[in-house]
């Protein structure tokens, strides 16, 4: 399954516990009028949690009523090229918005290759509303045409790992997090090679190492699982992932050598790998 596939299945479980939020992922739902299994289970769940129907058809006067989709000369249901406002008006509703809008019409990239989130909109004003919507969480989304389209993207890590959390895909976040630092540490690394001795450079490599290992233990059975003075020693190389040894040592209480760290970091390895088997 790939990292966007991930991210959708986990939004798809996440249900808003307010009425008025649901109304407005229900509404990014039916703006976007996408069709896959996934959306439909989704619009399924809103629909009897709102309305206590299970399918549009049931009662789809109301259903596009409430969310401001319906035109009443014709009798019959309309797409506008924004969502009403009315509809998305506190924090928890826009981001449920969003939330809806990326399941129907959106995608992200794997975090290992390159970091890209986008949605494509059928129209300008659609891209625009949803653009301004993001960026009143503080990011800097972008609106670009592609294939008669409007799409609207962000490129940066942190400010994907910023729509996770908009969007409340937690699991998501904590996973692209854990590859970022990953990421980071490895160009670290990669810098140091170019430049230093393979002595500077298996030492990083060996803090990637306990990087690893502590993430995996962080994941999978929780630091407090640890003894204090390896919990300790584990929260200080999170905190300063490059840092040698010796430095890493003196930021301890009482202060701890070199020898001393090193103990306490092959032991938190040899409990990683324990655990993993």
């Amino acid at each position: 399954m790939s990292f966007s596939s991930e991210v959708k299945k986990e939004l798809s479980l996440h249900v808003g516990k307010s009425r008025h939020c649901q109304l407005a992922e229900l509404a990014a739902l039916l703006a976007w009028q996408t069709d896959n299994e996934l959306l439909e289970e989704k619009v399924r769940v809103l629909l009897h949690r709102l309305f206590s129907v299970n399918c549009l058809e049931e009662d789809e006067k109301r259903v596009y009523e409430a969310v401001k989709m319906w035109d009443d000369e014709k009798a019959m249901p309309y797409v506008p090229g924004e969502v009403d406002g009315i509809l998305l008006q506190q924090s928890c509703c826009k981001r449920a918005f969003i939330r809806g809008a990326f399941l129907a019409g959106g995608s992200i990239s794997n975090p290992n290759k390159s970091y890209h989130f986008e949605v494509v909109c059928q129209q300008r004003k659609q891209a625009e509303q949803l653009q301004e919507l993001i960026n009143s969480f503080g990011m800097d989304a972008k609106i670009v045409e592609r294939k008669k389209h409007y799409v609207v993207y962000l490129k940066e890590g942190s400010q994907i790992v910023d729509i996770l959390n908009v969007m409340e895909a937690h699991v998501a976040l904590m996973n692209l997090e854990n590859v970022r630092i990953l990421k980071e540490m490895r160009n670290s690394v990669n810098r140091k090679v170019n430049c230093e001795t393979a002595n500077i450079s298996k030492t990083v490599n060996a803090a990637v190492k306990q990087v690893e290992d502590i993430i995996y233990l962080r994941d999978t059975v929780g630091l407090n699982s640890l003894p204090e003075n390896l919990r300790e020693m584990a929260e200080l190389r999170l905190e300063y992932p490059e840092a040698p040894l010796k430095e890493l040592g003196t930021y301890l209480n009482p202060p701890v050598g070199k020898s001393g760290v090193n103990h306490r970091l092959r032991k938190i390895s040899m409990i990683a790998e324990a655990q993993r088997h």
